[in-house]
């Protein structure tokens, strides 16, 4: 029976962390990991960060092998990453024990990651791994996304979850609005950029899963 884990790590802890460094209130939130050959290529929005800056530091790493910008708005990029993974514990523990990455987003302190797990055993097995290897986790929660009482949320990730309830409780979605981006990003101790975005994903999702797949049906 699949399990989902929601941990922490500090950012010097892992070489993705280390490589993916942002300063002040910038923020990376990873869209997905895209397997290319035998490498693995992270896809990207970085938030609230000089991209120029940025990318030399990208560059200038011995693992990256080309860092590129795919879209550019005015708060944030999109951007691909080619890199030599086989030195990343979270990335080799992921692998090893067959972790499926739901979601991730770093700052220059802490990363928090969702990921799935086939088990206990294997969510076991990797925290034992990331121990032993020097990334150390702090778990936030574990669910069991099968189970009724865990509700699957119509494929929300449980940041984007809590991002939307909090939201519409704070009366984000109301008129007049009875909050600003800014205030839950506090709230949510991310950047104004990553409240926004987040948002955005979540009420896709949901209304994908919740309306368009109903109708398809």
């Amino acid at each position: 029976m699949s399990v989902i884990v929601e941990f922490q790590t500090e950012s010097a802890d892992f070489e993705l962390g280390r490589i993916l460094d942002v300063g002040g209130m910038s923020s990376v939130e990873l869209e997905r990991l895209v397997p290319i050959s035998s490498r693995t290529v992270p896809l990207f929005w970085i938030h609230d960060s000089d991209r120029g800056s940025f990318i030399q530091g990208i560059q200038d790493h011995s693992a990256v092998i080309t860092a590129t910008e795919i879209d550019v708005f005015d708060d944030r990029a999109l951007f691909t990453l080619e890199w030599d993974a086989s030195k990343d514990s979270v990335i080799r523990g992921l692998e090893t024990h067959g972790g499926q990455l739901l979601s991730a987003l770093g700052t220059s302190e802490i990363w928090e990651f969702e990921v799935r797990f086939s088990d206990h055993n294997a969510l076991s097995e990797f925290n034992k791994y990331c121990n032993d290897v020097g990334t150390p986790t702090t778990i936030i929660r574990i669910y069991n996304p099968t189970q009724p009482e865990s509700e699957p949320w119509y494929n929300l990730t449980n940041p984007q979850r809590k991002a939307l309830l909090l939201a519409v409780e704070s009366g984000y979605y109301d008129i007049p609005r009875g909050c600003t981006t800014k205030e839950l990003a506090a709230e949510l101790g991310i950047s104004d950029q990553a409240v926004t975005e987040r948002l955005r994903r979540a009420i896709s999702t949901l209304v994908t899963n919740a309306l368009v797949s109903v109708d398809g049906a």
